[in-house]
């Protein structure tokens, strides 16, 4: 199910298109007189429409990795292209979601998913913003601020705010990191929902194995400090919705435990 480090084409049918390049990337930081060597040699291709999950420990580098994509972060040695042009800065054609709720606490539900929106005449605003409420269900709820919203529906809000300029990428940093398990399972289960209609490209961070396992078509396990693409598991052969004991669902995420130097078995000798 796997490929090697160095080839990040999946088995089977040839990809989509590529979408975002990543060729030769690494990152450095200078702490104090310290130099850390964050990203080392990583190289990548994230198809048009593909959900892609990167995965690894804390610190490895993979939402740094995730910002040079979105152009928050500058490129110490190697390129990212996207369509084919350099990623030189944040372009509003690509959108990031953030873990902390980035709505605003003075708007309502509509106002927050409209604003994106512009000079658009109020009843095309009116169509989108009422198209992703729907859509992330939040029918209802249009008139609500987001202090009378559970923690999962301000994610949904959030989702939907980003949906509605109609980007052609959508950046994930960890976006559930911040809620209960049972509030988790259900977004994972709506923003695979959602994918599945928008089919924009999704590039989505987590140290969640579980997690890739239910959403991503490919998971890039990236390594420990400096960050290196250990490998990266296929998983569009699972279709949605996985059934979470199902024998070949196990498989992956044993696989992606493997590759993560965890062991499945928990207490004992």
């Amino acid at each position: 199910m796997s490929d090697s480090a160095n080839d990040s084409t999946p088995r089977g049918a040839p990809p989509p298109r590529a979408k975002v390049v990543v060729r030769g990337v690494h990152k450095f930081f200078q702490k104090k007189k310290e130099t850390l060597h964050v990203l080392d040699n990583v190289n990548l291709e994230v198809g048009e429409g593909e959900f892609v999950c990167f995965l690894g420990p804390s610190g490895c580098g993979k939402s740094t990795l995730l910002n040079m994509c979105a152009g928050f972060e500058s490129i110490d040695k190697g390129t990212i292209e996207i369509d084919g042009q350099p990623v030189t800065g944040p372009d509003p054609r690509r959108v990031f979601v953030f873990q902390e709720y980035g709505i605003f606490p003075w708007m309502s539900v509509w106002d927050n998913i409209a604003f994106g929106l512009g000079n658009r005449s109020f009843e095309e605003k009116h169509t989108i913003a009422q198209r992703y409420i729907d859509l992330v269900g939040l029918s209802g709820f249009e008139r609500a601020f987001p202090m009378e919203l559970s923690g999962g529906m301000k994610q949904r809000v959030e989702v939907a705010r980003a949906l509605a300029v109609d980007p052609d990428v959508l950046y994930m940093d960890e976006p559930f990191g911040a809620l209960d398990s049972l509030t988790r399972l259900n977004m994972r289960s709506e923003i695979v929902r959602i994918w599945g209609e928008e089919r924009k490209t999704v590039i989505f961070v987590t140290h969640d194995i579980d997690e890739s396992v239910q959403i991503a078509q490919r998971v890039v396990v990236l390594g420990a400090r400096p960050g290196r693409i250990k490998t990266i598991v296929d998983l569009s052969a699972l279709e949605h919705p996985r059934d979470i004991d199902s024998p070949p669902y196990l498989a992956a995420r044993d696989e992606l435990y493997e590759a993560m130097g965890v062991s499945t078995r928990i207490g004992g000798k």
